[in-house]
Formats: C-alpha cells, sequence, structure tokens
C-alpha cells in the first residue's frame, strides 16, 4: 500500500508514478475525502474536550446536589447540561460514523493503487520496453532438429497432458515416472543450494490461506478473479509462496537486529490466468497448478538495493550450475508487478520452442507489502518501530525449468542427458524410454 502522507505531501509524484504504469487513477477524490476526515477528526476531538468537561461540570453539580449545597442556578446549569452533553454525543457519533464510512472508503481506494516504480526502472508501458541487462551462456547448436518438450515428454513417457486433462481439465498435467524424479530432484537440490550456501531459511506453510493474507501480500482485491477460492471456509489457495511469507510476521515489530530474515520455501502454486487464445497451449508453459521454489527477503530499507541484486544472484547461480543459458531483463515501469517496486525477470533459452521462457521473477516491492501487513521493525532499542521492505524472488519455477532441461540436454536418439549436479539426485544419467 501506498503511503497517504506521501500522497498529500507529493499528489504529483504519485502521479507520475502511477502514469508510468500507464494507470490513469485520479487521486483526486482520495485527496478530498482523506482532507475531509483529517477535518472531521478534528472536530470530532474537540468536541470529546468538551464533551468531557461538561461532563466533569455535571459531576460536581451532582456531588453538591447530594450534600444539599445545590442552588436554583445550579439545577437549571444540571439540566442545560444534560441537554448539551447529549447533543455534543449525538454529534461526537454523526462525526465518528462520517470518519468510519470515509476510512472504509479510503482504504478501498488504496487497495487498488499499485506500487511506484523506481526512478531506475526503464520507461515503457508493456513488455516491448523491457530492457536485456545482462545474458549468460551460449544456447546450444544442435546437430538435429531439437524437439519441443511436449513432444519429448510423451515420446519418454514423462509428461502426460491427456490424462492431466482428463482429471482436472485444459491446462493440468500429469508428472510420470523420470518426470516426477526431476521435479522432486530439482526442488532437493533448489532448498539445499538455497539453505546450505545462499543463507535463507527453509519453511514449509500451509497452501491455503485467509483473505487478510491475500490483501496483505498485495494479491487481492486486485487479482480476485485469477486466484481459486473456498468460499465455504473462505480460504484461497497459494498463487505464491510470497503471500504466506508475507503474512508471517502480520503486525508484528521485529526488535533490532532481527533483519534480514531470508526465507525459502517450496509449495504448490495455483492459478487461474488466462492466456491469449492460441498462446502457450502447448505442453506445461502456462498452467493452473504448478510447483515453485521462492525465495523471500524482510531487509532494512537501507539494505534494500543491494538485497535485490544478492537476490538475483542467488537465481543466477541455479541457472548456471544447470548449464541453462539466459537472459536478464530490466522490466520497464508497465510491466513490472502490482506489489513491485522493481523486478528483474530471468528467462532461459527453450530451443524446442525457441523461446525465452521466464523461470524467476525477482523484486523488491519496498515497503508496499509492509505497509498492507503492517510488517515493522526497531533499527535500534527504544527506536520508533518503522516499516520494513520486503523482496521476492522464483528460485526457481519448475514446469519452466524441466522444460529448458528437457529441450536443452536432448539428444538426436530422442534421450535426454541428466543436469551434472542433478545426476545424484536422480540416480541415473540419461533419461530414456
Amino acid at each position: 500500500m501506498l503511503s497517504i502522507e506521501l500522497i498529500r505531501r507529493d499528489p504529483e509524484l504519485v502521479a507520475g508514478g502511477l502514469a508510468r504504469r500507464g494507470e490513469e487513477t485520479t487521486l483526486a477524490e482520495l485527496i478530498d475525502l482523506d482532507a475531509s476526515r483529517r477535518v472531521w477528526v478534528t472536530d470530532r476531538d474537540l468536541l470529546r474536550a468538551t464533551h468531557n468537561e461538561m461532563s466533569r461540570e455535571f459531576g460536581k453539580l451532582v456531588a453538591a446536589s447530594k450534600q444539599a449545597q445545590q442552588g436554583d442556578s445550579d439545577k437549571e446549569r444540571m439540566t442545560a447540561l444534560r441537554a448539551e452533553t447529549q447533543t455534543t454525543s449525538e454529534r461526537i457519533e454523526a462525526l465518528e460514523n462520517q470518519i468510519n464510512d470515509a476510512e472504509a472508503k479510503i482504504e478501498t481506494m488504496m487497495l487498488v493503487l499499485p506500487n511506484l516504480p523506481l526512478n531506475s526502472v526503464p520507461e515503457g508501458l508493456d513488455e516491448t520496453a523491457n530492457i536485456v541487462d545482462r545474458s549468460w551462456g551460449e544456447p546450444r547448436t544442435f546437430d538435429f532438429t531439437p524437439q519441443p518438450h511436449w513432444d519429448l515428454g510423451e515420446q519418454l513417457g514423462v509428461i502426460d497432458m491427456e490424462r492431466g486433462s482428463k482429471i482436472s481439465g485444459a491446462r493440468f498435467y500429469v508428472l510420470k515416472g523420470a518426470g516426477a524424479r526431476l521435479e522432486r530432484a530439482l526442488i532437493n537440490w533448489m532448498l539445499n543450494i538455497h539453505t546450505r550456501e545462499h543463507g535463507y531459511t527453509e519453511m514449509a506453510l500451509p497452501a491455503m490461506v485467509r483473505e487478510q493474507t491475500m490483501l496483505g501480500s498485495g494479491n487481492l482485491p486486485k487479482f480476485g478473479d485469477n486466484l481459486y477460492r473456498d468460499a465455504e471456509e473462505d480460504l484461497w489457495l497459494l498463487p505464491t509462496a510470497e503471500v504466506p511469507l508475507t503474512g508471517l510476521h502480520r503486525d508484528e515489530i521485529l526488535e533490532p537486529g532481527t533483519l534480514p530474515i531470508r526465507y525459502v520455501a517450496q509449495t504448490p502454486c495455483f492459478r487461474r490466468e488466462k492466456s491469449a487464445a492460441g498462446r502457450d497451449t502447448r505442453g506445461i508453459k502456462r498452467v493452473h497448478q504448478f510447483s515453485k521454489v521462492e525465495m523471500y527477503k524482510l531487509v532494512d530499507p537501507t539494505e534494500s538495493a543491494a538485497e535485490l541484486e544478492s537476490l538475483v544472484a542467488d537465481a543466477e547461480d541455479l541457472c548456471q550450475r544447470l548449464g541453462l543459458p539466459y537472459r536478464i531483463l530490466s522490466l520497464c515501469a508497465g510491466d513490472i508487478g502490482f506489489q513491485s517496486a522493481k523486478t528483474y525477470d530471468i528467462e532461459v533459452w527453450s530451443p524446442g520452442c525457441e523461446e525465452w521462457l521466464e523461470v524467476s521473477s525477482c523484486s523488491t516491492c519496498e515497503d508496499f507489502q509492509a505497509r498492507r501487513s503492517n510488517l515493522r521493525y526497531r533499527p535500534e532499542a527504544g527506536a520508533r518501530p518503522q516499516f520494513m521492505h520486503t523482496l521476492n524472488g522464483s528460485g526457481l519455477a519448475l514446469p519452466r525449468i524441466i522444460i529448458a532441461i528437457l529441450e536443452n540436454y536432448q539428444r538426436e536418439d530422442g534421450s535426454v542427458e541428466v543436469p551434472d549436479v542433478l545426476k545424484p539426485y536422480m540416480g541415473y544419467d540419461v533419461i530414456t524410454t
């Protein structure tokens, strides 16, 4: 959530940041309503003070009456005070109703405002304006025509799209045999690298969360139509582990020396997102359920920029160890996510599909999620609590890594070599029929 103080102080800066994202949202109504709310709060507080003073005076008069020390003027004053306090109470109640209504409307408006892009984020409104920051590795040259993963997966018997669709519908899939083993090997290997070498603490998380947790992460209300929900229990299936990891410390104040906190978790992810007709409909590039290893950080704002770069480096490290050629994109203002202030995407080359596939998206949200989830810390003992910064990144998303391995490590006979780092986890060197 954006800071209402920032909107009051510099509405032009906020409007400019939103415009960079292609948002046409006007702030005028929000600013006017906030100004009215503050006037009403001041009026209410003054009335409360008046009410309290009248109550004290009335109490003194009551005490005097009990001691038979009350004259006619005092009796008249008591009668007047009864009427005035009643009127004041009614005015206070009316103002409180106005304030509550205004605060609810302000919150509704604030919840749909996206984060502001950092100055270092490239200009542009869609993916065509994204900038290739750097690349690693050279795409493999084949002596034969490389096959796409949907053909390889079927021939090897490791991906079953037909039965996935039969049991769950379109854009679901089944991994079988070496395919299932490959996913499990990748998960175990990734978690081991992140926890043993990159300094993350592994977490095992619920796959369903409360609405407040979704709101805190920024997935609601904006993306409600893309999420799966158990309406009866009012629980939401995870689109990513970022959601419960953001909620872990909701409404907490972390003590000095606690930050940075670095978490990593593997979870199933569920998304109802729709693709354009005819796009990403073959294979497992875009599906409704998949596994993902997620990196997450809670950091001091002064360390936020450096922690983003190290987050990207941790994801890169995995791609390099897998021997997968990749490039890093700096996303333009119009293409970064709702919660993000800056995002780098890592895309690996897929020779069978003949395209770059995103396997990691690494973002800093600065204090956007912290404000929504009330994530605070004390920089030092006795200091006033401040909002921390949150960062998240895929480390990595499983379906597209599986695609990249199958397509980059395929051999002319249709078998697939297992990357060296995964051989101890797989138990064999080659995936064959």
